[in-house]
């Protein structure tokens, strides 16, 4: 793969030069995300999880506190911000260099979470707005991730219909982004994620795993979502998250061999060792 000039990524104060992939962590402070081995729906378990995940690599820590598997239960506002806040906030007293994301698609409990000291708003309705946080994304110059998805969780299911699936979630990033950035956002703030098994059968998720490139190829930074996820089982045969370990290093090498310029992932530890031997064969080789 050609080298290409690192892109910038705006998170509030910081200017993030994105030449080194960056490791995601998952902090899920709820009772039901998909993986049971992610769920830390206790204080100081989560905040233990994010500062373990931070001494094994990961660069970011993403705290969500409203599951969004398919069919997930409708989570209020006031009580994901109860799950989410006081993590935020313990976080970035203990781990100051660390990127912290809320995964959220509720304005009010972005704003508190920024308030708190996050860096990130990882958004997956993004394609489909609550123009709120939008405004929101502009008045805190906060990083957003704009992942692409359709519906909710409870309805995304059946609206997998795509005339081609690659090119019209990059279509429907390219749109969003645009709009954002005419509403009064810096595009340096916006990050893509093409939202892998959200609105997508199996054979769609694997296809945009398999385009990484082609979005990577494009201004913006890209971060691929894979870990665990049904469609990485569909493919192994492995029914269980619990299973799907292997796999998801696997795909998140892949992400980053092909241009990916952060994964999200349950497994620090394991990918971030993954991505040094990955790192290090490739710079002796001279890519």
């Amino acid at each position: 793969m050609e080298s290409r000039a690192p892109k910038v990524w705006k998170c509030r104060e910081r200017l993030i030069r994105l030449g080194r992939p960056l490791v995601m962590g998952i902090v899920n402070v709820t009772p039901d995300s998909f993986y049971a081995g992610s769920r830390v729906p206790e204080f100081d378990a989560a905040v233990a999880r994010g500062v373990a995940m931070v001494q094994a690599g990961a660069r970011i820590l993403d705290v969500g506190g409203e599951s969004t598997r398919p069919g997930a239960a409708v989570v209020p506002e006031s009580e994901e911000a109860a799950r989410v806040i006081p993590v935020i906030r313990a976080l970035r007293e203990r781990c100051p260099e660390v990127l912290l994301s809320v995964d959220t698609r509720h304005t009010t409990v972005a704003r508190l979470a920024i308030a708190a000291g996050a860096d990130i708003l990882n958004d997956v309705s993004g394609c489909e707005p609550d123009v709120g946080m939008w405004d929101c994304v502009i008045e805190t110059g906060a990083g957003y991730i704009l992942m692409h998805a359709r519906g909710t969780p409870q309805t995304m299911d059946g609206l997998t219909d795509y005339r081609d699936v690659v090119t019209d979630v990059a279509d429907a990033l390219e749109s969003a982004t645009r709009a954002l950035v005419a509403r009064g956002a810096d595009v340096r703030q916006i990050v893509w994620d093409p939202g892998l098994g959200f609105a997508k059968t199996h054979a769609d998720s694997l296809r945009l795993l398999g385009a990484t490139a082609q979005f990577a190829e494009r201004p913006y930074p890209y971060l691929v979502a894979a870990s665990r996820k049904r469609f990485l089982g569909e493919l192994t045969g492995q029914t269980e998250a619990s299973q799907r370990g292997s796999a998801s290093i696997g795909a998140a090498l892949w992400a980053i061999a092909a241009g990916a310029d952060m994964v999200r992932v349950h497994d620090v530890p394991e990918t971030v060792n993954a991505l040094r031997v990955y790192l290090a064969a490739r710079e002796v080789r001279g890519v």
